[in-house]
């Protein structure tokens, strides 16, 4: 008896026949990301299409159709060819295969982050954003809290002392004020390297569902701080100060302070951090997907350069080594 998942793949290269009118000549696994939907590149003849397999239960499709659309003349997004919203199938032009993060190395860095920022900045000056959740305090603190509940509770098996948590709650306050602090644009809420596609001249953008109106600073510490390809201190800061000169020239509302930039950035960017580390705990224990928590030293390293430049996460520093220390490897 095939699987659940085997029988969904059948019924989407069959949608997909349908839809396109050809019979199938090959069938390639591009991606299964840390969620639940699966994309397969589909050739038919000389034509190459790429179909996502979204299980409605788990991954609903609705919002991805709606950003799409949103993103649609402003970015290079794939176009929908086909959908059934029903059965969780959408049919997806082919954007290539080489993501940025395959791409990128110490040379073309510059070249390939200037495409990326451009693209970015003409989302952001472009998109509409109508109706896009609101990035609000309670997301903010939902996000926070994965870290606490998968990664210091599930992962290191440690359970927090109330003192500790007051202090926790009071770190999240400080996070969550500067992160509501900033002007509010399109935010795609996972613009890094992995969901980016080489193309020129703009770089095609993936993975654009779960987009919501919030801080000015998000995106552009996506791109730089990433979960799989870390750069000096020193460089990203020029890239992210390159984003707030572009970013002023285009009339975006960003500060004209760039150490407040700066300090914008890193905190904005400690929230991030911590919440990708709980997520990757999550992925591991309840999806059985153990290979993203092996990233988690990477965004360690991040918040340890943050707590070396901003006394505001002092009390961060004295969490982590306390943890830390009764942690159960």
């Amino acid at each position: 008896m095939e699987s659940s998942p085997d029988r969904r793949r059948n019924d989407a290269l069959a949608w997909a026949e349908k839809a396109v009118g050809q019979r199938l000549d090959a069938v390639q696994a591009i991606s299964s990301d840390a969620s639940f939907r699966r994309y397969f590149r589909l050739r038919f003849g000389e034509r190459s299409v790429v179909v996502m397999d979204a299980p409605p239960d788990r991954e609903p499709i609705d919002r991805f159709i709606d950003v799409a659309r949103r993103l649609a003349p402003v970015a290079r997004v794939p176009e929908i060819l086909a959908e059934d919203v029903e059965r969780g199938f959408l049919l997806l032009e082919d954007l290539g295969d080489t993501p940025y993060h395959h791409a990128l190395d110490e040379h073309n860095a510059d070249r390939l982050f200037g495409m990326a920022l451009d693209s970015l900045l003409e989302i952001q000056c472009g998109a509409a954003t109508a109706g896009l959740p609101e990035y609000d305090a309670a997301l903010l603190m939902r996000e926070l809290d994965l870290f606490v509940d998968w990664f210091v509770r599930r992962h290191w098996q440690v359970e927090p002392s109330d003192a500790e948590l007051d202090d926790w709650d009071h770190l999240c306050a400080t996070l969550i004020r500067w992160a509501l602090d900033q002007p509010r644009v399109f935010c795609h809420r996972d613009f890094m390297p992995r969901n980016l596609m080489v193309g020129d001249p703009r770089p095609g953008v993936l993975d654009f569902q779960d987009a919501v109106l919030g801080p000015i600073s998000y995106d552009p510490v996506c791109l730089f701080r990433d979960a799989f390809l870390s750069w000096p201190e020193a460089r990203v800061d020029g890239w992210l100060e390159d984003y707030r000169l572009k970013a002023s020239e285009r009339g975006l509302p960003v500060t004209d302070s760039a150490e407040l930039w700066r300090r914008s950035c890193d905190l904005m960017g400690v929230q991030r951090h911590l919440k990708v580390i709980g997520i990757f705990a999550r992925i591991r224990y309840r999806d059985g997907k153990p290979k993203y928590l092996e990233d988690h030293p990477r965004f360690f390293a991040y918040l340890k350069q943050a707590i070396a430049r901003n006394p505001e996460l002092t009390r961060l520093e004295s969490l982590l080594e306390a943890w830390r220390g009764r942690a159960i490897q």
